[in-house]
């Protein structure tokens, strides 16, 4: 038996191992300098160009750099006409942006429980929730891992329904070979400093669509029919409603010169995820994630489930969550920097199981809404066990980090998992 750091031991792995977040070179600050320096740092010709450059890089005919991936899903929920009393659907278990962007517009959320295996939305219970008020399907590649969009597309078709995707976890991520991003009506992508395409803050709204690529610039640029940049200018007349969700050049201009690494990123955050996926096997109470045949995931985060079951026999079985924070404490003495992503269920937290986003119960009590949507935590189990009893890797398999450290994180959760009772 050997002794666990949480004991007194010795870690696995030794302080400062494991590198930061993004590498930064010469050609990141060749370009933010020469943007600093530079007489437009609003919205800049960095800002035009990453634009140009991220939509080539994704495959998509038009994109909008934004401040932020949730500024850009808010624009993906108007541009699609979702609005007063509306309904989206959208899955049980993701980041609160992925929600939240639907009230930001009177919208009102359902929810669908997620698909335990692959840790996205279960795409056998979309159509059940669906009803006359419903506008549009919000998907979220999670933790990298594309949907299955084919069963989606297929729902939304039938239906007369808009597909969202949200991709700020997935630059990268395939399903049948093609990019998220690419396959519903509009999608949004994140650039905060955890992502795997990093500008420090920012996002990208992304379209084949011209009409919703126009709503979605309205909604961009303070309800204005004329961007900044256009031909004629801006006439500085608002239209419908809008919000100030642009870019700034010294922002895209770091965004710029991080995306012209991004492949090998990806390429090295594949390998390391491999190697550390293959220094997990079979370790005793661990549940590793599986990608189905035909996605390619990108690993932005590495996920592991501690098996309840097979650790029975400990507060475990009493306190499942309470048990993956103890477990998680002693792998991170080992110095693997595990975390726990999300802490609730969405329809857990306090909006929802409120109903008052705006005050007055609104959006749900809005007179355009359909009968009314039920939040019971109970509906969805299989969202409430992931959440329970999850832990990831974030940002330790980037680079500039390598294999090796792959290798020393997999042995890090071995040593705490095959001395378990040392935790207990």
């Amino acid at each position: 038996m050997i002794k666990l750091a949480i004991q007194g031991g010795e870690p696995m792995i030794p302080e400062g191992t494991i590198r930061p977040w993004p590498p930064i070179d010469e050609i990141d600050r060749e370009m933010v300098l020469a943007s600093l320096e530079g007489h437009q740092h609003t919205f800049g010709p960095n800002c035009k160009a990453f634009q140009d450059e991220f939509a080539a890089w994704n495959g998509n005919r038009y994109a909008i750099t934004t401040n932020s991936g949730t500024a850009a899903l808010h624009m993906c929920v108007a541009s699609c006409g979702c609005g007063a009393g509306d309904e989206v659907i959208v899955p049980a278990y993701s980041w609160s942006s992925s929600v939240t962007c639907v009230l930001q517009h009177n919208a009102i959320p359902v929810f669908v429980d997620i698909d335990f295996g692959t840790m996205n939305v279960d795409v056998h219970k979309i159509e059940a929730a669906i009803t006359a008020k419903t506008k549009a399907i919000l998907v979220v590649h999670l933790h990298g891992l594309a949907v299955d969009m084919d069963a989606v597309l297929d729902v939304a078709r039938r239906h007369g329904l808009k597909v969202i995707e949200d991709a700020c976890q997935a630059h990268g991520a395939t399903h049948k070979g093609r990019k998220v991003g690419t396959m519903g009506d509009c999608a949004a992508f994140s650039f905060n400093q955890n992502k795997s395409l990093c500008s420090g803050e920012g996002g990208m709204y992304v379209t084949d669509d011209e009409a919703l690529f126009k709503q979605a610039q309205m909604l961009w640029s303070f309800g204005e029919t004329r961007a900044p940049g256009e031909a004629g200018g801006r006439d500085y007349h608002v239209y419908a409603m809008g919000w100030m969700y642009r870019n700034n050049d010294l922002t895209a201009a770091f965004g710029r010169a991080q995306l012209s690494k991004l492949d090998g990123y990806l390429a090295l955050q594949r390998e390391n995820a491999r190697v550390l996926h293959e220094g997990l096997q079979g370790v005793p109470g661990l549940i590793l994630p599986a990608v189905p045949e035909g996605y390619g995931h990108n690993w932005y985060n590495y996920v592991i489930r501690f098996d309840m079951e097979a650790l029975a026999g400990s507060i475990a079985a009493r306190d499942a969550s309470a048990f993956r924070d103890k477990l998680v404490a002693a792998i991170q003495a080992e110095g693997v920097p595990i975390m726990v992503w999300q802490r609730f269920i969405l329809p857990a937290m306090t909006v929802f199981q409120a109903q008052n986003g705006y005050g007055h119960g609104c959006p749900w009590s809005c007179p355009y809404a359909g009968e009314p949507v039920e939040y019971d935590v109970e509906q969805y189990p299989v969202a409430q066990l992931h959440n329970d009893t999850h832990a990831c890797l974030v940002m330790a398999l980037r680079a500039p980090n390598g294999p090796d450290v792959a290798r020393l994180l997999a042995a890090g959760i071995r040593k705490v998992m095959e001395n378990v009772d040392q935790v207990v």
